[in-house]
């Protein structure tokens, strides 16, 4: 396409995990910094395994379900994204949502941004982790686009479980610019984790790694869209595209749910489109395209047209 600077050999890498909350809460820049890089640079994602199978069980699950709940809670007053108003359990495990975006990846980078999609909201706007495979499966099954006969055979594979071990794997040999916090004001600041068994260290999620021909820039925790496009400028300079909010309709067909801080930062014009679909949740509304709210499992009981 004329006009269009031929992209550098720079990646994007998304250390991230499906039932993250601030990974959810990220989702708004992310979106609009996938969009001002479209066809000019790789965005790989790196699932991270925030719940591993070999976390010891809580004494007490229920205990545990309401601390975590209100943690949640507390990551949602920062970043507003939605959460559920009642959380039925904390993930037992990311390896099956995890192989399961994994898996959606061969089928496109369309496909796999939707499903990804789908699994964070089980937890954030259905309060039900897909934390099983069947639940994974499930909630990821009328996606559109996807071939959810080849889905379940792909996350089944040994391929796939092998790609996210190396997804763990690279997770858990973080950068030196993250292993303390870096400056800025953010309740989020980044700095790389102590893993659970106490073996070592792994990103805080979510972070971004932005690598260029002329080095890496890390940008770790809850960041402003500013600090990405930063990096990506220090390593290629003049490379993003600008991005400018659109008409409420099309953006919402686009991206098939529109959380409000999404909302706020894509669209520009009158809110809602007369046929968007609004699903409520305790830290506000999650806006659906039609077509994604005839097969959304948040749907299913009742849908609520936007008035």
């Amino acid at each position: 396409m004329s006009g269009v600077p031929v992209a550098p050999r720079l990646e994007v890498v998304e250390y991230t995990d499906p039932l993250c909350p601030w990974a959810w809460g990220s989702e708004p820049t992310f979106r609009r910094l996938r969009q001002a890089l479209e066809g000019r640079a790789r965005w790989r994602r790196v699932y991270c395994i925030l719940f591993d199978d070999d976390d010891d069980p809580a004494p007490d699950l229920a205990a545990e379900t309401a601390w975590y709940a209100r943690y949640v809670e507390e990551i949602g007053a920062h970043t507003r994204a939605p959460y559920a108003a009642r959380l039925s359990r904390v993930a037992a495990s990311s390896w099956p949502s995890s192989l399961v975006a994994k898996a959606a990846e061969a089928q496109g980078e369309k496909v796999a941004a939707r499903a990804l999609r789908r699994l964070r909201e089980t937890v954030f706007v259905l309060g039900e982790p897909a934390d099983t495979l069947d639940l994974a499966l499930g909630a990821v099954r009328d996606v559109p686009g996807l071939d959810p006969d080849r889905l379940v055979s792909d996350a089944a594979s040994k391929s796939v479980r092998e790609a996210v071990v190396a997804d763990r794997a690279e997770a858990r040999r973080p950068v030196p610019e993250v292993l303390a916090p870096p400056p800025g004001d953010t309740p989020h600041p980044g700095a790389a984790k102590e893993t659970d068994d106490g073996t070592g260290l792994r990103y805080a999620l979510p972070t971004v790694l932005v690598r260029g021909e002329a080095g890496y820039r890390a940008v770790p925790g809850w960041r402003p869209y500013d600090e990405y496009a930063a990096a990506v400028e220090e390593l290629s300079p003049g490379l993003m595209a600008p991005v400018r909010p659109g008409p409420a309709g099309e953006v919402l067909r686009h991206h098939r749910t529109l959380t409000e801080p999404e909302r706020t930062a894509l669209v520009c014009g009158p809110w809602p489109p007369p046929d968007a679909v609004r699903t409520d949740t305790a830290n506000g509304p999650l806006w659906l395209c039609p077509s994604e709210a005839e097969t959304h499992p948040a749907t299913r009981p009742a849908t609520t047209p936007a008035r």
